[in-house]
């Protein structure tokens, strides 16, 4: 180094003219700059995913939470019996101020994170056990008596309009109470009227005057529908030898006349209701809200609250069980995320290395110079790590900030003192993922230059696939990633994903397409040698040449074929991942309803309207419609006769022709219309033949009981006997797993209860407008069922979008990294073919038939990443799909409370060869526009620039 003359006679060590980073930097500007924006986008990515998860796993929450139904969410603090001995002692502690005040002391008691709408709590007194009603004039459909619930809300002129009469005073020795509107209609209840129910003092009747009548305000708010018996009579069936109806419904007492109730045998009982808040809540707080849940059920903080209440005081919620359902759902979606969060992070790591090894090949001259002039490991890998330093430490801080600015927090809602303190997305796991790949990026060109320059040489040897041979480190290396990809594969299709912990389980696909790629490395040069042969003998150079030149192309190659392989294998396990959750909600929306659209009446075995098949059939966007009827509990006899256990199944009665059509466009227990060909013997003026056979379609339980003889069903629709002739799982008109099909012709009462319809469109959709528009014409009492509706109601949960955003997200930040890959390895040989190209231009080469070589060179690898990625996802889908079950991700829902059962993985075509001809495609533009690029340019600099060999 030159030393300036001042610092020579000082006797102090002279300064570089320059440092060493800012000249490196300076002489390879746009190479900073790649690495730069790589880096940023690597941590941007790696940064924002913890924060989308808890963030959609947050709103999932706060879904759960506030889309439940009030009865179910809400907290009821209850206190029954032993509220005070006599009368006066009861009136003081039922007075509205001192239920006031013990509602404001629990709510402050129940425990962090529950937190409560102050708007939404009701307190009040009510009657544990319904109590009949004496009155004579009060209805009795079946001669029973009315039940009546006798309840005292607070504030209830805040809640509810007086339509006739006045709201209620009273006291306790004499109350009075009012009635909403449709509890008047249905008991006849009027201004004035006194109602009597039974007494304990005495057996004396007690007397309630119902002073006015009352119209609630929005009865789907909490104070209402916690209870709707309190604004709505129910007519309830006893079921015995006959089924017989009675009425229930509610009298509201003024809170002066609550005492009143312990005159009767009703059991009152003092409460208080707080609507839970989730405005507040995130995702980390659920074993903070179970804890808290059960210790206000059932622990320390139920003690405190009873020292209010009173020792008898309890809690009653199913808030545990609706945070238990996010529970559940969140890890049965959590292991399938992580699989495309493990396939998009290893391509990401991949490229990144590539990134690494491209500029240490770029550089290989000038490392070499310098270890051969003395330069030590140290300083060069010190040197080199500066180099990176600079580059990747600021873009992985930038791309931190991006991603805490663009990613933000579900915004805090509900009570007012819902502080935002734990509202905010974690910042640790985003922090740790930008130091990841910082590091990674840093690390990785000078490892690889201290690694390659372990000793000073000038030249180095041939390194391609014809001529490398695998280190012996590098295949215990690859049989270890081998053990651990069969231990992780037979993992996961054991124990499936049901451990939300297990990473190795969710790696499997990325562990089977690192071996695919190492397989397909190592397998690479027997192709080209093949091929070699024969293309020897063509007439032209360009062929044989570009074979040549890819069997002699780097063994370095195997970054960018691995990094290929992985993003298809992402591509093509995202995309099957999706299609198979759009097929889940499509076949459970069409097996729900049995078509594209279906109509029944709103209570079972209501037959059809005249004219109501008519004018579906006219209804624009119709194509097709199965009228059926449905009869549902039928006895079914037994093979075995009276030894059989008793079974019942729904009896259904389909017309064949349209009927088998439907069964096939839905592939649900597809059939022949002659098998069901009719008797001739039936309609409604034929009388009960035992002696008719109807051939019928049976389940397979049914089908065992039945047997292969004729056997005699009774019904409602008629008495005659059935032979099974075939034998379905499924059928359109049930959801059920047992069904029996007839031909409703054959039957002695036949009579329609449902239409399935079938839409023109190609997708099956219709107009529902129209068609309830028509349905509504003929008859009230029957419902139009969407197949497009329903699928639109198995996606209601945040964590399932969220979900399908990440995997989407991962299948188009694959897609972009492959580019990358494929750029990167073009542009790791570019200088030595721009130079091949320049000789051979010399020699004869036209422009047409360099651009040829070109193209034919890059093919072979792009070709064979696109055929192994395509076979690898291909084969990756059927290997794991015993263990992945993508029901909870389709349908929001437990197993039991959908039409499916499961929601198995399938491959899904498209993801397989769309993405494999993607990066064929993007290989050849890219091959192409590189000979475009060097064909612009004179050959005098390359041929100057010559071989150091």
């Amino acid at each position: 180094m030159p030393r300036s003359d001042k610092a020579t006679r000082s006797g102090r060590p002279a300064r570089a003219v320059a440092p060493w980073v800012r000249t490196r930097l300076r002489t390879a500007p746009w190479a900073a700059c790649s690495l730069g924006l790589l880096v940023l986008v690597t941590v941007y990515l790696a940064a924002a995913l913890p924060r989308a998860v808890d963030a959609y796993e947050t709103k999932g929450l706060r879904h759960e939470i506030e889309a439940a139904a009030p009865r179910n969410s809400v907290i009821e603090l209850t206190q029954p019996g032993g509220l005070g001995g006599t009368l006066a002692e009861r009136e003081a502690t039922l007075a509205p101020s001192a239920l006031l005040g013990k509602r404001d002391k629990l709510r402050s008691l129940l425990p962090e994170p529950l937190r409560t709408d102050p708007k939404q709590t009701v307190h009040g007194v009510r009657t544990i056990k319904r109590i009949d009603g004496l009155d004579k004039w009060l209805p009795r459909p079946d001669g029973l008596n009315p039940e009546l619930v006798l309840s005292s809300p607070s504030d209830l002129t805040a809640h509810a309009t007086v339509r006739k009469g006045r709201m209620p005073a009273g006291s306790a020795r004499a109350p009075e109470a009012v009635v909403t509107a449709a509890t008047a209609k249905s008991l006849g209840i009027k201004p004035g009227s006194v109602v009597h129910v039974p007494g304990v003092v005495n057996a004396e009747p007690v007397a309630l005057t119902v002073t006015g009548i009352v119209e609630p305000r929005g009865i789907e708010s909490a104070y209402w529908a916690v209870e709707p018996l309190l604004h709505t009579p129910a007519l309830t069936p006893i079921v015995g030898d006959e089924v017989k109806y009675y009425w229930q419904g509610a009298l509201l007492l003024s809170p002066a006349s609550a005492p009143g109730m312990f005159s009767t045998t009703g059991e009152p009982e003092a409460y208080w209701r707080y609507m839970p808040t989730a405005g507040h809540l995130t995702a980390r707080d659920v074993d903070r809200l179970e804890a808290a849940l059960g210790s206000a059920s059932a622990g320390p903080d139920l003690v405190s609250m009873r020292q209010v209440m009173g020792n008898t005081g309890a809690l009653t919620t199913k808030l545990d069980e609706i945070v238990g359902s996010f529970r559940s759902m969140r890890e049965a979606i959590n292991p399938v995320v992580a699989v495309a969060v493990f396939g998009i992070g290893a391509v990401a790591a991949v490229v990144v290395a590539m990134t690494g090894g491209l500029f240490a090949a770029r550089r290989d001259g000038e490392l070499a110079l310098l270890r051969s002039r003395g330069a030590s490991l140290t300083g060069i890998g010190l040197r080199l790590l500066g180099e990176t330093a600079a580059v990747a430490v600021p873009a992985a801080a930038l791309g931190l900030v991006l991603a805490v600015a663009t990613v933000r927090p579900p915004e805090v809602t509900g009570a007012p003192d819902a502080g935002a303190a734990s509202a905010g997305l974690p910042l640790g796991p985003s922090i740790l993922a930008a130091v990841l790949v910082a590091l990674l990026a840093m690390l990785v060109l000078p490892l690889r230059a201290v690694v390659l320059h372990r000793r000073p040489r000038l030249h180095g040897g041939r390194d391609d696939l014809l001529t490398a041979r695998p280190s012996r480190r590098r295949t215990v290396m690859e049989l270890t990633l081998l053990v651990l990809a069969v231990g992780a594969v037979a993992s996961l299709r054991l124990r499936g994903t049901g451990d939300s912990g297990d990473y190795l389980v969710s790696a499997a696909p990325v562990l089977v397409g690192v071996i695919a790629a190492l397989v397909l490395v190592r397998i690479y040069p027997l192709p080209l040698r093949w091929l070699a042969r024969p293309a020897r003998r063509l007439r032209g150079a360009v062929g044989p040449l570009a074979l040549a030149r890819a069997g002699r192309s780097s063994s370095t190659g195997a970054l960018p074929l691995l990094a290929l392989v992985l993003a298809l294998t992402t591509a093509a396990f995202g995309g099957s991942v999706l299609a198979g959750v759009a097929d889940a909600r499509d076949r459970a929306a069409l097996l729900a309803t049995g078509a594209d659209a279906r109509v029944d009446g709103s209570v079972e075995w209501t037959p059809l309207p005249p004219g109501l098949t008519e004018a579906v059939r006219d209804t624009a966007g119709v194509r097709d419609l199965a009228p059926i009827q449905v009869e549902y509990g039928v006895a079914m006899p037994s093979l075995q006769g009276t030894a059989a256990q008793p079974m019942s199944a729904p009896l259904v009665g389909v017309e064949p022709g349209s009927y088998a059509r439907l069964a096939d466009r839905t592939d649900f227990g597809p059939f022949p219309a002659k098998l069901l060909a009719s008797t001739g013997r039936g309609g409604k003026d034929a009388v009960a033949d035992t002696e008719r056979v109807l051939p019928a379609i049976a389940s397979p339980a049914l089908a065992e009981r039945l047997g292969s003889e004729p056997l005699e069903i009774v019904a409602a629709a008629g008495v005659f006997r059935v032979k099974v002739v075939a034998v379905r799982t499924t059928t359109p008109a049930l959801t059920g797993e047992d069904f029996l099909v007839v031909n409703a012709a054959d039957l002695t009462h036949p009579q329609p209860t449902a239409l399935l319809v079938t839409g023109s469109s190609a997708d099956g959709a219709l107009d529902g407008a129209a068609l309830r528009a028509a349905v509504t014409a003929k008859s009230d009492d029957f419902v139009v069922t969407l197949r497009t509706e329903l699928r639109s109601t198995y996606v209601d949960s945040p964590l399932q979008t969220g979900a399908e955003e990440i995997y989407a997200a991962a299948i188009g930040a694959g897609a972009g990294y492959a580019i990358v890959a494929v750029l990167l390895s073009l542009m790791q040989s570019a200088p030595e073919r721009n130079t091949l190209l320049a000789r051979l231009r010399t020699m004869g080469l036209t422009r047409k038939q360099g651009r040829r070589l070109l193209g034919l060179e890059a093919l072979p690898q792009a070709v064979l990443a696109a055929l192994g990625g395509m076979l690898v996802g291909w084969a990756t889908v059927p290997l794991l799909a015993p263990g992945i079950d993508l029901f909870r991700l389709a349908l929001a829902t437990a197993p039991g409370f959908a039409p499916l059962d499961s929601a198995p993985l399938r491959a899904d075509p498209w993801s397989l060869v769309l993405p494999a001809l993607g990066v064929v495609l993007l290989t050849g533009l890219a091959a192409a526009g590189q000979a475009w690029w060097a064909g612009r340019k004179g050959s005098i600099k390359e041929l100057r620039a010559g071989d150091a060999r």
